[in-house]
Order: structure tokens, then C-alpha cells, then sequence
């Protein structure tokens, strides 16, 4: 690999690249999730719903193994994120004439599942040094309809947990904690997703535990575990006593429920990934705290900062921010081409707030009432965002498997970041609608 410590120009424009090698490549298939795929697939069960062979499906093994990992009692795989975070939610009553909280600048199905049940997602601002949801902002925001408040530990930091554990206890309404970006992570000593009335992960082929698309809910309730299985599997949960050759699922109907059960294949990787799953987040930590040094010493960058609880971090989304009079009017986007360019591998805006975002669009839902004024309830323009848009308008981010390549890589990703910040006047004029 060849490092480059200055150019005359960016890579972007014609100049020679700060990185010409490859990166680590994400997902990983070692040969223990092969072993273990092959073994569901020679299993004869390839879903929950088919007959138990008298060995333990995957789904239920893996959905113990990641509660025991979070020391709580009780886990319900499911499809994805999107699907977990609905169950989620109905398992709490969400559904029509009820709120739901939800961080404006976040990932779009954390609005969406809540309005696809009939609810109004009521988008609340971040705090604008951590990027996770302002607690000060979702107190402002509880009415007597509000059913959940959704946090999401975002972009290698988290949500201030000790407020919104008080706030929950104030005000009577259960806490979702959202940590896609946040397995493994830790507040106080105690994993994330445990301090909510549920917690949700998603395990979708970018997250730093995945099976390419698949999620699970945590709980410590065994009433809400009771449900959460019949709204992931039509109605049905897991006999206590099953027999080989029979159904492992028993019809209850105590909710009414769906389909939304993890296959057998996806439940197997998801067991196989999470052996890794703390060797690999502590690599992570080590190249994050040396990349979090080196960026530190450039002018006018900075990167996210943990709140005093968060006493461990995981790395997904790694952001750097550019101070605002040194970026002016230049777009995001265009520091991240130029960063690509540089370095060889993806980089990103942070996610459209919601307030503006391209898909969360639900008056655009043919399930969206026709009534004016539950339109205008769920109109996403309604809500002012400042601290998000302001952080989508100066940061950019990597994808988490950067930090696991060598001390030599991160310091590559420094150097393009000093380089590119170097060299933003030729970004300015080499943009569509800038100096000419």
C-alpha cells in the first residue's frame, strides 16, 4: 500500500490517490458460518414454521444466545430491522389515534414502521454534539397520545440513557431503544438495549453483526415476549414441550400477528457472526481511537463524542464533521466523491433528516387517510430539525469494516481528510453551480 502525504491535486480531478490497495472486505464468511449454514441447510428444517427434527432450530439457539449475550431473559428474531421495530412497537400498543417519538435524523424505517401501523411519527431534533436524539427535545414532544419513545444510538455514540430513563419513569411512556449502529455498546457497564421496555437490532449485511438482512428484539418482560413471538409468527409461539415430527408452533391468537419469522439459514449465520463479534469491536476501538487522534490535530475537523455513560463504544458509522465557515456552501456530497476518489472505498452523507428525506414520504401511502387533518399530523415538513440538518449539511461518514484493516489504513483515512480539507477551494470550483 502507498500512502501519499501531499498532491497537487485531489484525486477526484486527475491526482494520485492517497490509498491503491484494497480494504477489508465486509460481510465476512470464516469457515465456522459455512459449517453452520451447511448444517441448516442438511437439517431438514429450514424455518420455524416446519416440523421440529428433535434438535433445536437455529432461530431459537441464536435468539438465546444473543439474550445471554445481553444478559436479559428473553430475544425474537425476525426478518429485519424493519419488521423488528413494528412488532416492537405493536407489542406497546402503537397503532391508531397514538404518537410515537422518533429522532429526526435517523434511518427511515424508524418513521415509517410507526405510520405503517397508523400512528404519527412526531420527528424530534438530535443533540447536535452526540447526533443521537435530544432528551430535552422528545420531552417537549410527550402528549397524552404517546405510545413510545424511540432513541436511537446513532454514529458511534448513543443517546443520553440515564435522561430517558427518567423521562420514561415521568411520564409513564416505555422507552424502544434502537441500536443498529450500537451492538455491543455499553452505558454504565450495561449493554445498550436492555434499558428500554424493548430493545431492537437490526442485522442487515452492513451492520457489525449481520446475517445480510434479519433483526431481533430483546425484552426482559415474559408478557411481552409472549406477544412478540405471535406478532412475528402469525399468532403462533414456541410449545413448551415440542415433539420430533410435529409442529414446533402452536396457535395462540392472543394478538393478531404476521409473518415475520427469521429463516433458518439467516438464524444460522447470525449464531456463526456472533462468535466474532467482540474480537472484531475491539479491533475497531483500537483503530477508531488512534483515527479519532489523528483527525483531532487537523483544523477544522472533529469527530462525534461519547456521552460520559457511554463507557463502550462500537463502531459502525465512523463520522467526520467539517466546521461550517470552513465547508461554506460546498455540499457534503461532494468531500465525500472526493474522499471515495482519495482513498478506494465508500463513503457517505449521514441520512436525509426526515424532515426532508426522499423516502419517508407517507402521504404519498395509499394506507394514509384521506383526512386533512390527519395528513397534516403526518406531514414530515411540519417538524423544524436544525441540529440534524445542520450535521447533514457538515459531516460525512465511513462504513464500520475500515477499522478493521491496520494501524497503516487509518492513518491513510487521516491523510486523505487533511488532504481533501486542503484542497477545497478546487472542490468549490470544479462544482456544478460554483465559481466558474
Amino acid at each position: 500500500m502507498t500512502v501519499a502525504r501531499s498532491s497537487s491535486s485531489l484525486a477526484l480531478l486527475g491526482g494520485s490517490p492517497v490509498h491503491d490497495s484494497g480494504w477489508p472486505a465486509w460481510p465476512q464468511a470464516p469457515e465456522s458460518t459455512l459449517t453452520m449454514l451447511d448444517e441448516a441447510a442438511r437439517s431438514g428444517r429450514w424455518a420455524v414454521s416446519g416440523i421440529f427434527t428433535g434438535t433445536p432450530s437455529f432461530e431459537r439457539r441464536f435468539s438465546e444466545a444473543f439474550a445471554a449475550y445481553h444478559g436479559v431473559p428473553h430475544a425474537v428474531p425476525t426478518t429485519n430491522g424493519s419488521s423488528a421495530l413494528t412488532i416492537a412497537m405493536e407489542a406497546l400498543g402503537v397503532g391508531p389515534g397514538t404518537e410515537v417519538i422518533v429522532p429526526g435524523l435517523t434511518w427511515v424505517a424508524c418513521a415509517s414502521a410507526a405510520a405503517a401501523l397508523g400512528a404519527t411519527p412526531v420527528l424530534v431534533d438530535v443533540d447536535s454534539e452526540t447526533l443521537s436524539i435530544s432528551a430535552d427535545a422528545a420531552k417537549a414532544a410527550v402528549t397524552d397520545r404517546t405510545k413510545a419513545i424511540l432513541i436511537v444510538h446513532a454514529y458511534c455514540s448513543s443517546a443520553d440513557v440515564d435522561a430517558f430513563t427518567e423521562l420514561s419513569r415521568s411520564t409513564g411512556v416505555p422507552i424502544i431503544e434502537d441500536c443498529s449502529q450500537a451492538h455491543g455498546a455499553e452505558w454504565k457497564g450495561r449493554k445498550v438495549g436492555t434499558f428500554g421496555t424493548v430493545g431492537v437490532f437490526s442485522l442487515q449485511q452492513t451492520k457489525v453483526l449481520t446475517c445480510g438482512e434479519g433483526g431481533i428484539v430483546l425484552t426482559s418482560s415474559a408478557e411481552l415476549h409472549d406477544h412478540l413471538q405471535q406478532y412475528r409468527a402469525n399468532g403462533r409461539r414456541y410449545t413448551a414441550r415440542p415433539i420430533a415430527g410435529q409442529l414446533e408452533l402452536e396457535d395462540v391468537g392472543s394478538v393478531e400477528g404476521h409473518n415475520y419469522s427469521m429463516s433458518e439459514f439467516h438464524a444460522a449465520v447470525a449464531l456463526s457472526q456472533l462468535e466474532f463479534l467482540e474480537e472484531q469491536t475491539a479491533l475497531r476501538q483500537r483503530n477508531a481511537s488512534v483515527l479519532t487522534e489523528l483527525l483531532a490535530a487537523i483544523p477544522g475537523v472533529s469527530t462525534v463524542p461519547a456521552p460520559p455513560g457511554l463507557t463502550r463504544r462500537t463502531y459502525y458509522d465512523f463520522v467526520i464533521r467539517i466546521d461550517q465557515d470552513l465547508l461554506g456552501s460546498l455540499p457534503a456530497q461532494r468531500v465525500v466523491d472526493a474522499m471515495s476518489a482519495e482513498l478506494g472505498m465508500f463513503f457517505e452523507t449521514l441520512d436525509t433528516p426526515l424532515n426532508a428525506s426522499p423516502l419517508y414520504v407517507p402521504l404519498k401511502s395509499p394506507r394514509t387517510s384521506r383526512s386533512d387533518t390527519v395528513r397534516r399530523s403526518l406531514d414530515p415538513a411540519r417538524f423544524e430539525l436544525p441540529a440534524a440538518t445542520a450535521a447533514y449539511r457538515t459531516c460525512f461518514a465511513f462504513l464500520h469494516q475500515a477499522l478493521l484493516g491496520t494501524e497503516r489504513d487509518v492513518e491513510a483515512i487521516s491523510t486523505a481528510v487533511e488532504k481533501v480539507i486542503g484542497h477545497l477551494d478546487e472542490l468549490r470550483d470544479t462544482t456544478e453551480g460554483g465559481p466558474a
